[in-house]
């Protein structure tokens, strides 16, 4: 008979603390094999392994609960699926802590004395507003067929001649010019605003060390304003009317839209269009909506948010035409291949997450459909489309 462990010999066996083997057994992953006549916990050789197989999870990232999921499937858990969705997870991660890292380097080389919890504050905003700002290009990175650049196609949206006079309101790290850098017809001259303590900060920088790389007599000036005080559109509106004006993901953190379009409509020249995106109805929506019907597994929340979105939209269109003589779509569209359904499946929670018991009935039936799909195309493709108005006055 093997010769039982006490708590204390597992640990060391497996280079833990006690106090972590107590842990695994409250939450249910690490039970004591038996308990001898003092009611200690006594472990064997079976329980040695589960609990190195613990530690080893729980180094590469997965969380105690994963690993309860992943101890309770034993052999029949799809170890290599596992394995690639936490390294998709670490990689996100990864890209995130690089992101902070640039960003607090960059606030320490901009300071000359001593730092403050002020400066603190606007570190946390920056890379706030960075994993809002980058999080949908990141998506368009994962799974993108074929890569190309997103804001390539909507700088070709833009239809952008030479000699032309641009506003973009709200440019951040201004992806839209640093991706386009060298295509930007001679003769443009872009005006640029945002806030101090967004991306802005940063494009100011490369401005000034890229500027003399730009073609022919093109220019980009870039303001500091705050688009909701008055002061910033009395210097807007100096440089008179506009070609084109960009107000680009912007809508969602403005207190009125509405007022930014009216402000808008006013410094557009006749023939130029003001270039916007608002509510829309969501791609990924539209994708598991179809995906449910095609296996008539009845979704009625899906349906209701996608109600919800399309009002908001219709919404938005009538508060442009309040302001512009007429407005035009244009669809921007980038397409994805998903060759593992259980990433769909994990996007699907994301995105409705409320609907426990939804998943509970319907997740095996979803999974062997988008499985079935795999298997017979190789890939699962999703055509993710972003709408653009072009308002003219």
């Amino acid at each position: 008979m093997d010769k039982k462990m006490t708590s204390g010999e597992i640990a060391k066996r497996a280079g833990v603390s006690q106090k972590a083997v107590r842990l695994y057994d409250e939450k249910g992953l690490l039970k004591p094999t038996e308990y001898s006549e003092g009611n200690y916990r006594l472990y064997d050789q079976g329980a040695l392994q589960i609990l190195e197989k613990i530690v080893a999870l729980k180094q590469i990232g997965f969380s105690l609960e994963e690993i309860r999921d992943n101890i309770a499937k034993g052999e029949a858990s799809d170890i290599e699926s596992a394995l690639r969705m936490q390294l998709s997870e670490m990689e996100k991660k990864r890209d995130q802590i690089s992101s902070v890292i640039d960003i607090i380097e960059r606030a320490l080389e901009r300071k000359t004395d001593t730092l403050d919890w002020d400066d603190v504050s606007d570190i946390v905003r920056s890379v706030s507003l960075d994993q809002r700002a980058d999080r949908f290009l990141a998506d368009y990175d994962q799974h993108q067929i074929p890569k190309e650049d997103w804001y390539v196609k909507i700088f070709r949206s833009l239809d952008l001649h030479g000699n032309e006079k641009i506003l973009d309101l709200g440019c951040g790290f201004a992806k839209l010019w640093r991706n386009n850098w060298i295509s930007i017809p001679s003769g443009t001259k872009i005006f640029a605003y945002d806030i101090h303590g967004s991306w802005a900060d940063d494009f100011a920088a490369y401005l000034d060390d890229h500027r003399a790389s730009l073609p022919e007599n093109v220019s980009i000036d870039l303001s500091f304003e705050d688009l909701e005080q008055e002061a910033a559109w009395k210097n807007i509106g100096k440089n008179k009317k506009y070609d084109r004006i960009i107000a680009h993901y912007l809508v969602y953190e403005l207190k009125d839209p509405e007022a930014l379009a009216a402000a808008s409509a006013q410094v557009l020249k006749k023939g130029g269009f003001f270039s916007f995106n608002g509510p829309a109805v969501n791609s990924w929506h539209r994708f598991f909506a179809g995906a449910m019907e095609k296996i008539h597994i009845d979704a009625p929340f899906i349906a209701e948010t996608i109600t919800v979105q399309q009002k908001k939209k219709e919404a938005c269109d009538a508060m442009l035409l309040r302001h512009f003589k007429k407005i035009s779509e244009v669809t921007v569209t980038n397409a994805f291949a998903y060759t593992e359904p259980e990433e769909l499946i994990s996007k699907m929670k994301d995105i409705f997450p409320n609907q426990e018991k939804f998943f509970s009935k319907n997740e095996s039936r979803i999974k062997e459909n988008f499985l079935r799909q795999i298997e017979a195309d190789g890939a699962i493709r999703i055509d993710f489309e972003t709408v653009f108005s072009h308002a003219y006055v």
